[in-house]
Protein backbone atom coordinates (compact mmCIF):
# COMPACT_ATOMS: atom_id res chain seq x y z
CA UNK A 1 0.00 0.00 0.00
CA UNK A 2 1.82 3.24 -1.08
CA UNK A 3 1.06 7.02 -0.01
CA UNK A 4 1.08 9.52 -2.66
CA UNK A 5 3.08 12.85 -0.69
CA UNK A 6 4.18 14.83 -3.05
CA UNK A 7 4.09 15.08 -7.31
CA UNK A 8 4.71 18.22 -8.83
CA UNK A 9 7.22 19.49 -11.66
CA UNK A 10 10.27 21.47 -10.83
CA UNK A 11 13.00 23.13 -12.71
CA UNK A 12 15.96 21.40 -12.45
CA UNK A 13 19.52 22.74 -13.30
CA UNK A 14 21.01 19.00 -15.22
CA UNK A 15 24.75 18.83 -15.39
CA UNK A 16 26.77 16.22 -16.99
CA UNK A 17 30.20 15.51 -17.80
CA UNK A 18 30.73 16.86 -21.44
CA UNK A 19 27.91 19.24 -21.69
CA UNK A 20 26.59 22.53 -20.48
CA UNK A 21 24.09 23.12 -18.48
CA UNK A 22 20.16 23.53 -18.70
CA UNK A 23 17.65 24.20 -17.32
CA UNK A 24 14.59 21.28 -17.74
CA UNK A 25 11.45 20.66 -16.39
CA UNK A 26 10.96 17.49 -14.36
CA UNK A 27 8.43 16.23 -12.14
CA UNK A 28 9.13 14.77 -8.74
CA UNK A 29 7.05 12.77 -7.11
CA UNK A 30 7.06 11.41 -2.95
CA UNK A 31 5.67 8.02 -1.50
CA UNK A 32 5.80 6.62 1.40
CA UNK A 33 5.21 2.41 0.98
CA UNK A 34 3.30 1.47 3.89
CA UNK A 35 3.92 -1.67 5.38
CA UNK A 36 0.97 -4.74 5.07
CA UNK A 37 2.27 -6.32 7.99
CA UNK A 38 3.78 -5.33 11.56
CA UNK A 39 7.21 -7.08 10.65
CA UNK A 40 7.88 -4.81 7.91
CA UNK A 41 9.22 -1.49 7.89
CA UNK A 42 8.12 1.88 6.20
CA UNK A 43 9.86 2.90 2.57
CA UNK A 44 10.13 6.23 1.50
CA UNK A 45 10.38 6.18 -2.61
CA UNK A 46 11.67 9.20 -4.52
CA UNK A 47 11.15 8.83 -8.53
CA UNK A 48 12.02 11.66 -10.62
CA UNK A 49 10.12 11.20 -14.57
CA UNK A 50 9.52 13.68 -17.44
CA UNK A 51 6.26 14.46 -19.03
CA UNK A 52 8.32 14.54 -22.56
CA UNK A 53 10.35 11.82 -22.41
CA UNK A 54 8.66 8.79 -21.08
CA UNK A 55 11.79 6.93 -20.81
CA UNK A 56 13.35 9.14 -18.37
CA UNK A 57 12.78 7.62 -14.76
CA UNK A 58 15.30 7.55 -11.71
CA UNK A 59 13.98 6.08 -8.68
CA UNK A 60 15.54 5.91 -5.13
CA UNK A 61 14.02 3.54 -2.49
CA UNK A 62 15.14 4.83 1.14
CA UNK A 63 14.62 2.27 4.12
CA UNK A 64 15.08 3.50 7.67
CA UNK A 65 18.31 1.49 7.93
CA UNK A 66 19.42 3.65 4.79
CA UNK A 67 17.98 6.57 6.20
CA UNK A 68 20.68 6.07 9.42
CA UNK A 69 23.68 5.90 7.12
CA UNK A 70 22.31 8.78 5.22
CA UNK A 71 21.70 10.67 8.51
CA UNK A 72 25.20 10.13 9.64
CA UNK A 73 27.02 10.74 5.95
CA UNK A 74 25.04 14.45 5.93
CA UNK A 75 24.51 14.94 9.38
CA UNK A 76 21.36 15.55 9.42
CA UNK A 77 19.24 16.29 12.90
CA UNK A 78 15.59 14.61 12.05
CA UNK A 79 14.41 11.33 12.11
CA UNK A 80 13.00 9.05 9.38
CA UNK A 81 9.33 10.05 10.09
CA UNK A 82 9.71 13.93 9.80
CA UNK A 83 12.46 13.62 6.88
CA UNK A 84 9.46 13.30 3.92
CA UNK A 85 7.61 16.44 5.28
CA UNK A 86 11.30 18.74 5.55
CA UNK A 87 12.00 17.20 2.02
CA UNK A 88 8.75 18.27 0.77
CA UNK A 89 9.64 21.60 2.80
CA UNK A 90 12.89 22.17 0.71
CA UNK A 91 10.92 21.20 -3.01
CA UNK A 92 8.49 23.73 -1.47
CA UNK A 93 10.76 26.72 -1.29
CA UNK A 94 12.65 25.51 -4.88
CA UNK A 95 8.94 26.23 -6.72
CA UNK A 96 8.97 29.55 -5.11
CA UNK A 97 12.10 30.31 -5.91
CA UNK A 98 12.29 29.07 -9.43
CA UNK A 99 10.70 32.11 -11.43
CA UNK A 100 13.67 34.43 -10.45
CA UNK A 101 16.24 35.18 -12.01
CA UNK A 102 18.71 34.11 -9.16
CA UNK A 103 16.90 31.88 -7.32
CA UNK A 104 18.10 31.27 -3.33
CA UNK A 105 17.24 27.54 -3.51
CA UNK A 106 18.05 25.73 -6.65
CA UNK A 107 17.16 22.05 -7.27
CA UNK A 108 20.35 20.06 -9.67
CA UNK A 109 20.42 16.44 -11.34
CA UNK A 110 24.34 15.88 -11.77
CA UNK A 111 25.48 12.81 -13.32
CA UNK A 112 29.27 11.69 -13.55
CA UNK A 113 28.97 10.43 -17.12
CA UNK A 114 28.89 12.62 -20.51
CA UNK A 115 25.15 11.45 -21.05
CA UNK A 116 21.91 10.29 -18.65
CA UNK A 117 21.81 6.73 -19.95
CA UNK A 118 22.30 3.98 -17.14
CA UNK A 119 24.47 5.80 -14.74
CA UNK A 120 23.55 7.41 -11.42
CA UNK A 121 22.70 10.56 -10.81
CA UNK A 122 22.57 13.08 -7.71
CA UNK A 123 19.68 15.11 -7.06
CA UNK A 124 21.16 18.05 -4.92
CA UNK A 125 18.96 20.94 -3.26
CA UNK A 126 21.44 24.05 -3.09
CA UNK A 127 20.70 27.37 -0.84
CA UNK A 128 22.79 30.14 -2.33
CA UNK A 129 23.94 32.99 -0.04
CA UNK A 130 26.94 35.65 -0.02
CA UNK A 131 29.70 32.77 0.75
CA UNK A 132 29.00 29.57 -0.45
CA UNK A 133 27.16 26.97 -2.55
CA UNK A 134 25.12 25.03 0.70
CA UNK A 135 24.25 21.55 -0.37
CA UNK A 136 21.35 20.88 1.92
CA UNK A 137 20.82 17.63 0.79
CA UNK A 138 21.95 15.06 -1.66
CA UNK A 139 20.55 11.92 -3.07
CA UNK A 140 21.78 9.73 -5.56
CA UNK A 141 19.16 8.08 -7.89
CA UNK A 142 19.43 4.87 -9.84
CA UNK A 143 18.68 5.05 -13.29
CA UNK A 144 14.98 3.01 -13.94
CA UNK A 145 15.36 -0.29 -15.59
CA UNK A 146 13.06 -2.08 -18.46
CA UNK A 147 10.58 -3.21 -16.18
CA UNK A 148 10.77 -0.15 -14.34
CA UNK A 149 9.72 1.77 -17.27
CA UNK A 150 7.43 -0.67 -17.81
CA UNK A 151 5.49 -1.03 -14.22
CA UNK A 152 5.99 2.82 -14.46
CA UNK A 153 4.41 3.29 -18.33
CA UNK A 154 1.79 0.78 -17.34
CA UNK A 155 0.79 2.70 -14.27
CA UNK A 156 0.49 5.81 -16.14
CA UNK A 157 -1.32 3.77 -18.57
CA UNK A 158 -4.09 2.70 -15.98
CA UNK A 159 -4.46 6.12 -14.29
CA UNK A 160 -5.05 8.02 -17.65
CA UNK A 161 -7.28 5.08 -18.55
CA UNK A 162 -9.28 6.19 -15.06
CA UNK A 163 -9.21 9.63 -15.79
CA UNK A 164 -10.74 9.37 -19.63
CA UNK A 165 -13.64 7.23 -17.77
CA UNK A 166 -14.03 9.71 -15.11
CA UNK A 167 -14.48 12.67 -17.93
CA UNK A 168 -16.63 9.88 -19.64
CA UNK A 169 -18.79 9.68 -17.14
CA UNK A 170 -18.70 13.49 -16.13
CA UNK A 171 -19.37 14.61 -20.19
CA UNK A 172 -22.23 12.40 -20.13
CA UNK A 173 -23.74 13.94 -16.81
CA UNK A 174 -23.36 17.03 -18.52
CA UNK A 175 -24.63 16.05 -21.69
CA UNK A 176 -27.76 15.01 -19.43
CA UNK A 177 -28.01 18.01 -17.93
CA UNK A 178 -27.82 19.85 -20.89
CA UNK A 179 -30.28 18.55 -22.54
CA UNK A 180 -32.80 18.20 -19.88
CA UNK A 181 -32.26 22.17 -19.33
CA UNK A 182 -32.77 22.91 -23.45
CA UNK A 183 -36.18 20.49 -23.48
CA UNK A 184 -36.90 22.96 -20.39
CA UNK A 185 -36.33 26.01 -22.33
CA UNK A 186 -38.20 24.83 -25.53
CA UNK A 187 -40.97 24.41 -23.48
CA UNK A 188 -41.03 27.68 -22.23
CA UNK A 189 -40.62 29.23 -25.01
CA UNK A 190 -43.22 27.06 -27.04
CA UNK A 191 -45.40 28.38 -23.93
CA UNK A 192 -44.26 31.37 -24.22
CA UNK A 193 -45.20 31.76 -28.20
CA UNK A 194 -48.77 30.42 -27.32
CA UNK A 195 -48.99 33.75 -25.06
CA UNK A 196 -47.90 35.58 -27.19
CA UNK A 197 -50.56 34.29 -30.25
CA UNK A 198 -53.26 34.62 -27.75
CA UNK A 199 -52.59 38.21 -26.93
CA UNK A 200 -51.86 38.72 -30.37
CA UNK A 201 -55.40 37.42 -31.50
CA UNK A 202 -57.05 39.46 -28.80
CA UNK A 203 -55.22 42.33 -29.50
CA UNK A 204 -57.23 42.08 -33.12
CA UNK A 205 -60.21 41.06 -32.00
CA UNK A 206 -60.58 43.66 -29.71
CA UNK A 207 -59.64 46.81 -32.35
CA UNK A 208 -62.11 44.93 -35.13
CA UNK A 209 -64.63 45.04 -32.13
CA UNK A 210 -63.67 48.98 -31.24
CA UNK A 211 -63.72 49.66 -34.45
CA UNK A 212 -67.21 48.77 -35.76
CA UNK A 213 -68.81 50.41 -32.41
CA UNK A 214 -66.84 53.52 -33.10
CA UNK A 215 -68.55 53.38 -36.87
CA UNK A 216 -71.77 52.20 -35.50
CA UNK A 217 -71.73 55.23 -33.17
CA UNK A 218 -70.45 57.79 -35.78
CA UNK A 219 -73.19 56.54 -37.70
CA UNK A 220 -76.00 56.49 -35.16
CA UNK A 221 -74.75 60.08 -34.13
CA UNK A 222 -74.96 60.90 -37.73
CA UNK A 223 -78.63 60.25 -38.36
CA UNK A 224 -79.39 61.76 -34.88
CA UNK A 225 -77.47 65.35 -35.98
CA UNK A 226 -79.25 64.92 -39.16
CA UNK A 227 -83.00 64.72 -37.34
CA UNK A 228 -82.10 67.42 -34.88
CA UNK A 229 -81.26 70.01 -37.94
CA UNK A 230 -84.65 68.56 -39.88
CA UNK A 231 -86.53 69.61 -36.14
CA UNK A 232 -84.67 72.81 -35.91
CA UNK A 233 -85.47 74.04 -39.18
CA UNK A 234 -89.10 73.16 -38.54
CA UNK A 235 -88.90 74.87 -34.95
CA UNK A 236 -88.43 78.35 -34.23
CA UNK A 237 -85.88 81.07 -34.69
CA UNK A 238 -86.02 81.55 -31.18
CA UNK A 239 -85.20 78.03 -29.67
CA UNK A 240 -82.18 77.95 -32.57
CA UNK A 241 -79.39 78.97 -30.03
CA UNK A 242 -80.54 76.47 -27.66
CA UNK A 243 -80.67 73.81 -30.51
CA UNK A 244 -76.92 74.89 -31.12
CA UNK A 245 -75.89 74.93 -27.75
CA UNK A 246 -76.89 71.26 -27.32
CA UNK A 247 -75.85 70.14 -30.44
CA UNK A 248 -72.00 71.60 -29.35
CA UNK A 249 -72.43 69.55 -26.37
CA UNK A 250 -73.12 66.46 -28.33
CA UNK A 251 -70.39 67.27 -30.55
CA UNK A 252 -67.86 67.08 -27.79
CA UNK A 253 -69.41 64.03 -26.09
CA UNK A 254 -68.50 62.60 -29.52
CA UNK A 255 -65.14 63.70 -29.68
CA UNK A 256 -64.19 63.03 -26.01
CA UNK A 257 -65.91 59.46 -26.55
CA UNK A 258 -63.07 59.30 -30.01
CA UNK A 259 -60.29 60.62 -27.80
CA UNK A 260 -61.04 57.73 -25.33
CA UNK A 261 -60.82 55.08 -28.30
CA UNK A 262 -57.74 56.68 -29.37
CA UNK A 263 -56.16 55.99 -26.01
CA UNK A 264 -57.36 52.69 -25.88
CA UNK A 265 -56.12 52.18 -28.77
CA UNK A 266 -52.58 53.05 -28.14
CA UNK A 267 -52.81 51.33 -25.07
CA UNK A 268 -53.03 48.25 -27.01
CA UNK A 269 -50.41 49.05 -29.22
CA UNK A 270 -48.27 49.75 -26.02
CA UNK A 271 -49.94 46.10 -25.05
CA UNK A 272 -47.87 44.69 -28.38
CA UNK A 273 -44.72 46.34 -27.94
CA UNK A 274 -44.38 45.13 -24.21
CA UNK A 275 -45.11 41.61 -25.44
CA UNK A 276 -42.34 42.21 -28.10
CA UNK A 277 -39.91 43.03 -25.24
CA UNK A 278 -41.28 40.44 -23.12
CA UNK A 279 -40.31 38.28 -26.14
CA UNK A 280 -36.68 39.58 -26.05
CA UNK A 281 -36.40 39.65 -22.61
CA UNK A 282 -36.95 36.01 -22.64
CA UNK A 283 -34.48 35.24 -25.21
CA UNK A 284 -32.11 37.32 -23.36
CA UNK A 285 -32.81 35.02 -20.39
CA UNK A 286 -32.06 31.84 -22.01
CA UNK A 287 -28.54 32.76 -22.99
CA UNK A 288 -28.13 33.94 -19.38
CA UNK A 289 -29.27 30.58 -18.21
CA UNK A 290 -27.43 28.70 -20.22
CA UNK A 291 -24.26 30.61 -19.16
CA UNK A 292 -25.72 30.03 -15.34
CA UNK A 293 -25.58 26.27 -16.49
CA UNK A 294 -21.89 26.46 -17.42
CA UNK A 295 -21.14 28.39 -14.59
CA UNK A 296 -22.83 25.99 -12.12
CA UNK A 297 -21.42 22.92 -13.69
CA UNK A 298 -17.82 24.94 -13.07
CA UNK A 299 -19.15 25.62 -9.56
CA UNK A 300 -20.66 21.72 -8.89
CA UNK A 301 -16.99 20.27 -9.67
CA UNK A 302 -15.31 23.00 -7.42
CA UNK A 303 -18.03 22.57 -4.77
CA UNK A 304 -17.31 18.28 -4.97
CA UNK A 305 -13.95 19.11 -4.57
CA UNK A 306 -14.25 20.85 -1.78
CA UNK A 307 -17.15 19.01 -0.04
CA UNK A 308 -15.19 16.44 1.42
CA UNK A 309 -12.98 19.07 3.64
CA UNK A 310 -16.33 21.10 4.19
CA UNK A 311 -17.41 18.02 5.96
CA UNK A 312 -14.27 17.50 7.96
CA UNK A 313 -14.26 20.86 8.89
CA UNK A 314 -18.00 21.18 9.62
CA UNK A 315 -17.90 18.90 12.89
CA UNK A 316 -14.95 20.97 13.72
CA UNK A 317 -16.09 24.54 13.30
CA UNK A 318 -19.67 22.89 15.18
CA UNK A 319 -17.12 22.26 18.11
CA UNK A 320 -15.31 25.57 18.05
CA UNK A 321 -18.68 27.63 17.78
CA UNK A 322 -20.07 25.69 20.73
CA UNK A 323 -17.11 26.87 22.70
CA UNK A 324 -16.66 29.87 21.52
CA UNK A 325 -20.77 30.85 22.82
CA UNK A 326 -19.50 29.59 26.14
CA UNK A 327 -17.19 31.96 25.61
CA UNK A 328 -18.21 34.90 24.61
CA UNK A 329 -20.58 34.21 27.06
CA UNK A 330 -18.17 34.27 29.93
CA UNK A 331 -16.58 37.15 28.10
CA UNK A 332 -19.49 39.60 28.04
CA UNK A 333 -19.98 39.07 31.63
CA UNK A 334 -16.45 39.68 32.25
CA UNK A 335 -16.87 42.97 30.15
CA UNK A 336 -19.96 43.88 32.61
CA UNK A 337 -17.78 43.40 35.48
CA UNK A 338 -15.09 45.19 34.17
CA UNK A 339 -16.88 48.27 33.24
CA UNK A 340 -18.49 47.84 36.85
CA UNK A 341 -15.17 47.82 38.20
CA UNK A 342 -13.82 51.05 36.09
CA UNK A 343 -16.99 53.35 37.03
CA UNK A 344 -15.82 52.41 40.93
CA UNK A 345 -11.98 52.89 40.16
CA UNK A 346 -13.49 56.03 38.58
CA UNK A 347 -15.15 57.46 41.42
CA UNK A 348 -12.55 56.76 43.85
CA UNK A 349 -10.13 58.62 41.22
CA UNK A 350 -12.48 61.48 41.51
CA UNK A 351 -12.86 61.72 45.39
CA UNK A 352 -8.70 61.14 45.35
CA UNK A 353 -8.68 64.40 43.21
CA UNK A 354 -10.87 66.35 45.06
CA UNK A 355 -8.91 65.14 48.35
CA UNK A 356 -5.61 66.20 46.89
CA UNK A 357 -7.16 69.50 45.44
CA UNK A 358 -8.40 69.84 49.43
CA UNK A 359 -4.75 69.26 50.14
CA UNK A 360 -3.39 71.92 48.28
CA UNK A 361 -5.60 74.27 49.51
CA UNK A 362 -4.58 73.22 53.13
CA UNK A 363 -0.75 73.30 51.89
CA UNK A 364 -1.26 76.81 50.30
CA UNK A 365 -3.26 77.92 53.35
CA UNK A 366 -0.35 76.58 55.78
CA UNK A 367 2.76 77.94 53.62
CA UNK A 368 0.85 81.56 54.16
CA UNK A 369 0.65 81.14 57.57
CA UNK A 370 4.50 79.95 57.49
CA UNK A 371 5.33 83.11 55.67
CA UNK A 372 3.71 84.73 58.63
CA UNK A 373 5.31 83.17 61.16
CA UNK A 374 8.54 83.86 59.58
CA UNK A 375 7.47 87.57 59.68
CA UNK A 376 6.33 87.69 63.08
CA UNK A 377 9.79 85.54 64.32
CA UNK A 378 11.94 88.37 62.24
CA UNK A 379 10.36 91.04 64.07
CA UNK A 380 10.84 89.24 67.45
CA UNK A 381 14.29 89.07 66.65
CA UNK A 382 14.57 92.54 65.87
CA UNK A 383 12.93 93.39 69.15
CA UNK A 384 15.04 91.05 70.42
CA UNK A 385 18.67 92.90 69.60
CA UNK A 386 16.67 96.00 70.75
CA UNK A 387 16.22 94.70 74.39
CA UNK A 388 20.01 93.23 74.29
CA UNK A 389 21.01 96.65 73.09
CA UNK A 390 18.71 98.04 75.97
CA UNK A 391 20.33 95.58 78.92
CA UNK A 392 23.60 96.99 77.88
CA UNK A 393 22.92 100.24 78.45
CA UNK A 394 21.21 99.65 81.63
CA UNK A 395 24.21 97.24 82.84
CA UNK A 396 26.19 100.65 81.79
CA UNK A 397 23.59 102.75 83.97
CA UNK A 398 23.89 100.34 86.72
CA UNK A 399 27.39 100.13 86.69
CA UNK A 400 27.13 104.22 87.09
CA UNK A 401 24.59 103.79 89.63
CA UNK A 402 26.34 101.89 91.77
CA UNK A 403 29.39 104.03 92.42
CA UNK A 404 27.20 106.64 93.26
CA UNK A 405 25.05 104.86 96.04
CA UNK A 406 28.38 105.48 97.48
CA UNK A 407 27.80 108.99 97.26
CA UNK A 408 23.85 109.50 97.77
CA UNK A 409 22.37 107.14 99.64
CA UNK A 410 18.87 108.74 99.41
CA UNK A 411 18.96 107.93 95.76
CA UNK A 412 19.85 104.35 95.88
CA UNK A 413 15.66 103.35 96.95
CA UNK A 414 14.92 104.71 93.90
CA UNK A 415 17.22 103.83 91.56
CA UNK A 416 17.07 99.62 93.10
CA UNK A 417 12.86 100.59 91.96
CA UNK A 418 14.17 100.87 88.46
CA UNK A 419 16.52 98.53 88.66
CA UNK A 420 13.89 95.82 89.89
CA UNK A 421 11.83 97.19 86.75
CA UNK A 422 13.87 96.78 84.18
CA UNK A 423 15.01 93.14 85.24
CA UNK A 424 11.28 92.58 85.24
CA UNK A 425 11.14 93.93 81.81
CA UNK A 426 14.07 91.89 81.22
CA UNK A 427 12.57 88.60 82.03
CA UNK A 428 9.35 89.27 80.32
CA UNK A 429 10.91 89.27 77.51
CA UNK A 430 13.04 86.56 77.87
CA UNK A 431 9.90 84.78 78.37
CA UNK A 432 8.32 86.24 75.08
CA UNK A 433 11.14 85.08 73.40
CA UNK A 434 11.26 81.71 74.60
CA UNK A 435 7.59 81.41 74.03
CA UNK A 436 7.52 82.82 70.36
CA UNK A 437 10.60 80.34 69.23
CA UNK A 438 8.34 77.07 70.88
CA UNK A 439 5.67 78.47 68.71
CA UNK A 440 7.99 78.94 65.58
CA UNK A 441 8.61 74.77 66.34
CA UNK A 442 5.75 74.26 66.37
CA UNK A 443 4.50 75.96 63.16
CA UNK A 444 7.73 73.90 61.73
CA UNK A 445 6.68 70.93 62.40
CA UNK A 446 3.05 71.40 61.19
CA UNK A 447 4.33 72.25 57.96
CA UNK A 448 7.04 69.06 57.82
CA UNK A 449 3.71 66.88 58.75
CA UNK A 450 1.71 68.53 55.89
CA UNK A 451 4.30 68.40 53.76
CA UNK A 452 4.76 64.45 54.31
CA UNK A 453 0.92 64.29 54.07
CA UNK A 454 0.99 66.23 50.54
CA UNK A 455 3.32 63.90 49.09
CA UNK A 456 1.68 60.47 50.72
CA UNK A 457 -1.61 61.98 48.60
CA UNK A 458 0.51 62.34 45.71
CA UNK A 459 1.83 59.19 45.95
CA UNK A 460 -1.73 57.94 45.93
CA UNK A 461 -2.78 59.34 43.34
CA UNK A 462 -0.21 58.53 41.05
CA UNK A 463 -0.82 54.70 41.70
CA UNK A 464 -4.62 54.95 41.67
CA UNK A 465 -3.55 56.07 38.11
CA UNK A 466 -1.27 53.25 37.57
CA UNK A 467 -4.55 50.99 38.84
CA UNK A 468 -7.02 52.85 36.29
CA UNK A 469 -4.19 52.65 33.00
CA UNK A 470 -3.91 48.56 33.85
CA UNK A 471 -8.14 48.48 34.38
CA UNK A 472 -8.09 50.53 30.88
CA UNK A 473 -5.82 48.10 29.33
CA UNK A 474 -7.87 45.14 30.57
CA UNK A 475 -10.84 46.45 29.28
CA UNK A 476 -9.10 47.15 25.48
CA UNK A 477 -7.69 43.63 25.62
CA UNK A 478 -11.21 41.84 26.58
CA UNK A 479 -13.49 44.32 23.64
CA UNK A 480 -10.09 42.87 21.38
CA UNK A 481 -10.77 39.32 22.10
CA UNK A 482 -14.32 39.61 22.29
CA UNK A 483 -14.56 41.33 18.63
CA UNK A 484 -12.19 38.54 17.42
CA UNK A 485 -14.73 35.70 19.02
CA UNK A 486 -17.51 37.32 17.06
CA UNK A 487 -15.33 37.52 13.85
CA UNK A 488 -14.71 34.09 13.96
CA UNK A 489 -17.75 33.12 14.87
CA UNK A 490 -19.77 35.25 11.82
CA UNK A 491 -17.11 33.94 9.64
CA UNK A 492 -17.45 30.45 10.41
CA UNK A 493 -21.25 30.21 10.62
CA UNK A 494 -21.49 31.93 7.10
CA UNK A 495 -19.19 29.18 5.70
CA UNK A 496 -21.12 26.65 7.36
CA UNK A 497 -24.72 27.95 6.35
CA UNK A 498 -23.87 29.06 2.76
CA UNK A 499 -27.17 28.01 0.82
CA UNK A 500 -25.41 26.35 -2.04
CA UNK A 501 -22.75 24.74 -0.52
CA UNK A 502 -25.47 23.01 2.55
CA UNK A 503 -27.81 22.06 -1.00
CA UNK A 504 -24.56 20.53 -2.48
CA UNK A 505 -23.93 18.51 0.85
CA UNK A 506 -27.32 17.32 1.34
CA UNK A 507 -27.83 16.02 -2.33
CA UNK A 508 -23.88 14.21 -1.50
CA UNK A 509 -25.10 12.44 1.79
CA UNK A 510 -27.00 9.28 1.57
CA UNK A 511 -30.58 8.41 2.20
CA UNK A 512 -29.72 6.24 5.20
CA UNK A 513 -27.37 8.73 6.78
CA UNK A 514 -28.70 11.00 9.62
CA UNK A 515 -27.38 15.02 8.94
CA UNK A 516 -25.99 16.90 11.82
CA UNK A 517 -27.44 20.25 13.00
CA UNK A 518 -24.73 22.58 14.06
CA UNK A 519 -27.71 24.55 15.88
CA UNK A 520 -29.06 21.53 17.48
CA UNK A 521 -25.90 20.54 19.84
CA UNK A 522 -25.46 22.76 22.38
CA UNK A 523 -23.03 22.34 25.36
CA UNK A 524 -24.36 21.49 28.87
CA UNK A 525 -23.45 23.26 31.89
CA UNK A 526 -21.83 19.86 33.39
CA UNK A 527 -19.64 19.76 30.11
CA UNK A 528 -18.21 23.21 30.77
CA UNK A 529 -16.00 23.09 33.65
CA UNK A 530 -14.64 26.21 35.03
CA UNK A 531 -10.73 25.38 34.46
CA UNK A 532 -12.26 25.91 30.32
CA UNK A 533 -12.79 29.68 31.06
CA UNK A 534 -9.99 29.99 33.67
CA UNK A 535 -7.47 28.87 31.39
CA UNK A 536 -8.53 28.44 27.78
CA UNK A 537 -5.16 27.38 25.63
CA UNK A 538 -3.90 27.95 21.82
CA UNK A 539 -3.27 24.15 20.42
CA UNK A 540 -1.18 25.21 17.75
CA UNK A 541 1.33 27.27 20.16
CA UNK A 542 0.61 26.15 23.74
CA UNK A 543 0.10 29.34 25.06
CA UNK A 544 -2.56 30.19 27.84
CA UNK A 545 -5.03 32.94 26.09
CA UNK A 546 -6.14 35.12 28.60
CA UNK A 547 -4.94 37.90 31.36
CA UNK A 548 -1.49 38.30 32.27
CA UNK A 549 -1.23 37.14 36.67
CA UNK A 550 0.24 40.79 37.49
CA UNK A 551 -3.39 42.16 36.85
CA UNK A 552 -4.59 40.57 39.24
CA UNK A 553 -2.30 40.46 42.10
CA UNK A 554 -3.00 42.57 45.05
CA UNK A 555 -0.75 45.32 46.28
CA UNK A 556 -0.77 46.69 50.07
CA UNK A 557 0.10 49.83 49.10
CA UNK A 558 -2.72 50.41 46.84
CA UNK A 559 -5.43 52.08 47.60
CA UNK A 560 -8.86 50.20 48.84
CA UNK A 561 -11.83 49.58 46.78
CA UNK A 562 -13.89 48.44 49.85
CA UNK A 563 -17.47 47.59 48.69
CA UNK A 564 -17.13 47.18 44.93
CA UNK A 565 -16.32 43.36 44.41
CA UNK A 566 -19.58 43.02 46.33
CA UNK A 567 -21.82 45.08 44.27
CA UNK A 568 -20.14 43.43 41.39
CA UNK A 569 -21.10 40.18 42.39
CA UNK A 570 -24.76 41.65 43.34
CA UNK A 571 -25.11 43.56 39.80
CA UNK A 572 -24.18 40.07 38.07
CA UNK A 573 -26.80 38.34 35.46
CA UNK A 574 -25.67 34.75 35.04
CA UNK A 575 -25.51 33.55 30.90
CA UNK A 576 -28.92 31.85 29.35
CA UNK A 577 -26.96 29.07 28.73
CA UNK A 578 -25.31 27.83 31.69
CA UNK A 579 -26.93 26.88 34.87
CA UNK A 580 -24.70 27.03 38.12
CA UNK A 581 -22.46 25.11 37.55
CA UNK A 582 -21.46 27.21 34.59
CA UNK A 583 -22.19 29.89 36.58
CA UNK A 584 -19.07 28.61 38.93
CA UNK A 585 -17.00 29.68 35.82
CA UNK A 586 -17.68 33.80 36.27
CA UNK A 587 -15.18 36.35 36.12
CA UNK A 588 -15.25 36.13 40.23
CA UNK A 589 -11.59 33.57 39.37
CA UNK A 590 -10.25 36.21 38.28
CA UNK A 591 -10.13 38.43 41.15
CA UNK A 592 -8.10 36.83 43.90
CA UNK A 593 -8.53 39.01 47.18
Amino acid sequence: MTELLFNKRLQVLVKSKDTDERRSVIRVSIELQLPSSPVHRKDLVVRLTDDTDLYFLYNLIISEEDFQSLKVQQGLLIDFTSFPQKFIDLLEQCICEQDKENPRFLLQLSSSSSAFDHSPSNLNIVETNAFKHLTHLSLKLLPGSDTDIKKYLASCLSSVKEEKQQLQQKLRKTEEDLTRQLNYAQQTLSEKSRELDKLRSEWTSQTTSLSSRHMQDLTAEREKALETQSRLQQQNEQLRQELESSHHRSTQQLQTKVSELETANRELIDKKYKSDSTIRDLKAKLTSLEEECQRSKQQVLSLRRENSALDSECHEKERLLNQLQTRVAVLEQEIKDKDQLVLRTKEVLEATQQQKNSVEGNAESKQLQISKLESTVKSLSEELIKANGIIKKLQADLKALLGKIKVKNSVTVSQEKILQETSDKLQRQQRELQDTQQRLSLKEEEAAKLKEQLEATVQKLDESREVLKTNENVITWLNKQLNENQLSRKQETVAMFETPAAALRSAAVPHNMVQFNPMSVKPSAAEVSPAAFSQPANKENSEPVGLDSKYFERRDDSIPLRGLLPSMHLNREVPKPLNTAAAKATPSAFFPG
